[in-house]
């Protein structure tokens, strides 16, 4: 059997067993943890994922704190990775579509994160949600979504959706642009990770822990509000940000 299959099994015995330790933590301890203390965990139990997927993080630049108007993040989107890889760096809520919910696993962890679904056929339930954004951006939140809507190849980004800034410029909340690349040891890209076309989770995960060297860089841009700009310029705004960040 090949080194690479070896290093795979090991990888996905250790990433069972801790996601396995994930339900019992949300199931036997959540319930006696206050906010603060669940938050802490799901930043711990996400870097432990990431580190046993065999990726090494890579931080640069400095994630921003919230301010009593919240703060909002924006990254690309390349894998099913980037989440736990941007929990492991600090605690968000993300935004994610609402089949995320209903999947098996993966839809009670994202719950115990405090996730945000829209419905995204439903023009009424993307009024809901950036009502409640707006709501938790005044709370303090620290929100984050993925304005590409779906996966890339981690080569060149699509096109940013605006809808979501809404609740940023309703509030007048900052924003910080985040730039996300999976390479290898010697810095050049590395799909690995990919998560996309006719790929199935399964497949995507085990190319994942297969893999060697795996760095996933995250890059965080100078925090930014609205100053007058519609959400659509804005979006474009943003993702020129991100491109640069990326470079």
């Amino acid at each position: 059997m090949q080194t690479s299959t070896w290093r795979g099994l090991g990888r996905l015995v250790r990433l069972v067993a801790h996601i396995l330790a994930g339900f019992w933590i949300v199931y036997a301890r959540f319930p006696r943890l206050g906010e603060a203390e669940r938050r802490a965990t799901v930043q711990r139990w996400a870097a432990e994922a990431v580190r046993r997927c065999g990726i090494t993080l890579q931080v640069r630049g400095t994630p921003a704190e919230a301010g009593p108007d919240g703060l909002m993040l924006v990254a690309n989107h390349i894998s099913w990775v980037d989440i736990p890889t941007i929990h492991a760096i600090r605690f968000c809520r993300f935004i994610s579509k609402s089949e995320v919910k209903r999947w098996p696993v993966i839809g009670r962890l994202a719950d115990s994160a405090d996730t945000l679904y829209l419905e995204r056929t439903s023009r009424r339930d993307a009024h809901r949600v950036l009502h409640t954004m707006a709501e938790r951006l005044q709370q303090g939140d620290v929100l984050a979504f993925f304005p590409e809507g779906t996966t890339s190849e981690g080569i060149d980004l699509l096109p940013f959706h605006a809808n979501l800034l809404q609740a940023a410029i309703s509030v007048d909340a900052p924003v910080q642009p985040v730039a996300l690349q999976f390479l290898d040891a010697q810095g050049r890209l590395n799909q690995a990770p990919c998560y996309i076309g006719d790929d199935t989770l399964l497949e995507s995960l085990w190319r994942t822990v297969r893999a060697e060297g795996v760095v996933a860089r995250v890059t965080f841009g100078e925090p930014e509000r609205a100053k007058g700009r519609s959400r659509q310029q804005w979006a474009q705004d943003l993702r020129q940000t991100v491109a640069e960040l990326r470079r």
